[in-house]
């Protein structure tokens, strides 16, 4: 995209769209956590419920004069799915700098046109994969990067949990955007893109499995490589969990157990910046070609390293910490594996040959 100009003045002022669960949870505290931002605005129909939490930040109810607040740099959008791509669009036109929780949009059209109206505006544009700083995903990444368990044969990440019911919530109702793949779906496949590119192909089996269900609650899906496979899998029938990675190479194998610690932590109270913030006591289990067990200290996650990354891209030099074109894969892995579910064909990712150039 074009050079993206730098704000005026620090701290750069942030307006958080939506105060739901993610909003609340999440981006909040990381944002109140990170130096350099301030959470000036926060949109939400419940003001009291802001309030207790940030007494100081202005509450506005409506979201779209949230996003074309005059004192505003930064616009976050951890609104319902189906809201991302009409609000960034107009957060971009209002000439914001815009953060769009993940799933980046509905589709890839609305993707395109996102990048492109970023591009015009010359405003950062960035999707919030957080979970490229959990730590499980962290001490697998680094032992298959030392070549711990040499050539990765096959890569399985599962995020599962037991909800047997079915609540009432936009997640989990029939409507474009909502289920577990489009939840859940987004981090596995940032983790898996990151960690090995993108896929030749991809198989997918997504279906409703609890009873009353309305939309998917269980996903299957292959990213599949000239040399080897990922499994991702997701569901909301696992009662006492599962391993949250298993990968097996020409070398060994790797086993972590549990999923990082920080949206627990979150959720209790915990702020990034505690001396226990991020810290997984888990080891990751390295077993060895004669089957031999090692196990390898888990480093701590960090995702409020996403938000500092903002910072520094809104500096001379930065990076943005992810990019259109990243989540714009994501996205295409994504409709690829619902394809594959619903003609029970093999799908090819429907990428440019420009974009797959630009990942």
């Amino acid at each position: 995209m074009s050079q993206v100009p730098l704000p005026k003045a620090s701290p750069l002022k942030v307006a958080l769209i939506g105060y739901g669960f993610v909003g609340k949870t999440f981006h909040a505290p990381l944002i109140a956590a990170t130096q350099g931002l301030e959470l000036t605005v926060i949109a939400s129909s419940d003001s009291q419920k802001v309030h207790h939490d940030y007494p100081d930040v202005e509450v506005i109810a409506s979201p779209e004069q949230a996003v074309t607040h005059p004192d505003i740099d930064i616009v976050v959008i951890a609104s319902p799915n189906s809201t991302h791509a009409p609000l960034a669009k107009r957060a971009l036109l209002a000439n914001k700098h815009v953060i769009v929780d993940k799933p980046f949009t509905l589709d890839l059209a609305e993707a395109r046109e996102l990048i492109q109206v970023a591009d015009h505006q010359q405003r950062l544009l960035s999707v919030f994969h957080n979970r490229r700083w959990d730590s499980d995903y962290l001490v697998i990444k680094h032992a298959i990067e030392a070549g711990k368990i040499g050539e990765v044969a096959q890569f399985e990440s599962h995020i599962d949990r037991f909800r047997p019911e079915v609540r009432d919530r936009w997640r989990e109702h029939a409507q474009p955007g909502s289920g577990l793949w489009f939840d859940i779906g987004p981090h596995l496949v940032d983790q898996a893109l990151q960690l090995f590119g993108l896929p030749d192909t991809v198989d997918g089996n997504i279906s409703l499995l609890r009873q009353g269900a309305k939309i998917d609650d269980w996903a299957h899906v292959v990213l599949n490589y000239p040399k080897h496979r990922v499994i991702l899998h997701c569901s909301m029938l696992a009662a006492g969990g599962s391993l949250r990675f298993v990968v097996h190479g020409h070398a060994g194998s790797l086993v972590k157990r549990e999923a990082d610690q920080q949206e627990a932590q979150l959720v209790s109270g915990l702020r990034p910046g505690s001396s226990e913030w991020g810290k997984d006591g888990d080891e990751l289990i390295h077993y060895s070609a004669q089957g031999e067990a090692t196990y390898l200290p888990t480093p701590a996650g960090d995702q409020s390293r996403y938000y500092q990354g903002i910072v520094d891209a809104l500096s001379p030099g930065g990076k943005n910490p992810v990019t259109p074109v990243e989540a714009l894969a994501v996205m295409a892995v994504i409709e690829a594996a619902v394809k594959a579910s619903q003609s029970g064909a093999r799908q090819s990712l429907a990428l440019t040959a420009e974009e797959v150039a630009q990942f």
